[in-house]
């Protein structure tokens, strides 16, 4: 058995680097990587990430147990996945990042910052990603989830977002999230520098993040709050029968534009601990900065990762408009 967490947590490698367990080759690919192949073929490759924030770490328990089950044969694999535990460091830290904010450094935006732990680690992850994809069976179906959870309370704990991308969305991917009982799917409406984005846009994967609840340190989750998301991970990599939805049907919303933090004076209009979803009426004031609103213009929209925090030139919060239709 390849114990993932327990080896990065600790920063040490396991015995041996390949071998076989329960119907499937394992492989490990560095640290906090570890890739599994079906010994009999395989129509899907799958990514499945967490701890590109270092203190999401209900997702990190989740695939840590997930991998548990499939080494003691409780969980067969049937498709070849690539499972990442991403910012190692931050991991170990418990904190979300380390220097800058790991999950806007894809699609190649890490060339453009200084040198340093994270930056190289995005960089390794591009790397270990589009080989993992380019030495996968081209019939193969190409899947990403990316684990996360919300710095904030969520007025919808259970949400997932789709990257941007011009090809349409895939359709098995919306059941297994309907199935899931998820409360929200989120559209972006332009090209982001996430993980998602990278997978999507370079493999045509059919990728999303999905936002469980709260972060929290290690030790304090609930994991019962996700069991739905985990039996529909499960179904994925066993290639069985997807769980019954028993939340009322799915909310859905795109991504109207985001608000920007230009100067040090920014002002979210925001209570501190206001949830995620929020909503804010036409003629409201969304942010002030450098002396100049910002204007709700329409009847109503909701904020998502309101975080007036962050580093100038990076987003504060997201602006959505809810919407009746699946975007095609």
């Amino acid at each position: 058995m390849v114990d993932l967490l327990a080896l990065t947590l600790t920063q040490r490698e396991p015995e041996q680097d390949t071998g076989e367990s329960a119907g499937f080759h394992w492989q490990w690919l560095g640290e906090g990587l570890l890739q599994c192949t079906p010994g009999l073929g395989y129509e899907k490759t799958i990514l499945l990430s967490a701890g590109i924030h270092g203190n999401e770490t209900a997702p990190i328990e989740l695939i840590d147990n997930i991998l548990k089950d499939l080494f003691a044969a409780k969980l067969m694999l049937k498709h070849r996945v690539l499972f990442v535990l991403g910012n190692p460091e931050a991991i170990r830290q418990g904190v979300r990042y380390l220097e800058n904010d790991m999950n806007r450094m894809f699609c190649g935006a890490h060339e453009a910052l200084r040198a340093d732990v994270e930056t190289r680690r995005a960089a390794e992850l591009e790397h270990i990603t589009s080989h993992f994809f380019h030495t996968s069976d081209v019939q193969a179906k190409a899947y990403h989830y990316d684990l996360h959870t919300a710095i904030r309370a969520s007025r919808l704990p259970l949400f997932a977002l789709f990257p941007y991308q011009s090809h349409p969305y895939d359709a098995a991917l919306l059941a297994q999230l309907d199935a899931a009982d998820l409360d929200a799917l989120v559209y972006h409406n332009s090209f982001g520098k996430t993980f998602t984005q990278f997978t999507a846009t370079h493999f045509q994967a059919a990728s999303t993040t999905l936002e469980l609840g709260k972060a929290k340190a290690f030790g304090h989750n609930d994991l019962s709050e996700f069991d739905q998301i985990d039996q529909v991970l499960r179904a994925i990599l066993s290639d069985t029968v997807l769980p019954v939805r028993h939340k009322p049907a799915i909310r859905e919303f795109k991504v109207m534009s985001s608000i920007i933090k230009h100067s040090d004076d920014f002002q979210l209009q925001l209570a501190a601990d206001a949830p995620n979803f929020s909503t804010f009426q036409k003629g409201d004031v969304l942010a002030i900065q450098s002396g100049e609103n910002q204007i709700v213009e329409h009847e109503q929209v909701w904020i998502l990762f309101p975080n007036p925090q962050v580093k100038k030139g990076l987003r504060a919060g997201l602006v959505l408009e809810e919407t009746t239709q699946h975007k095609k």
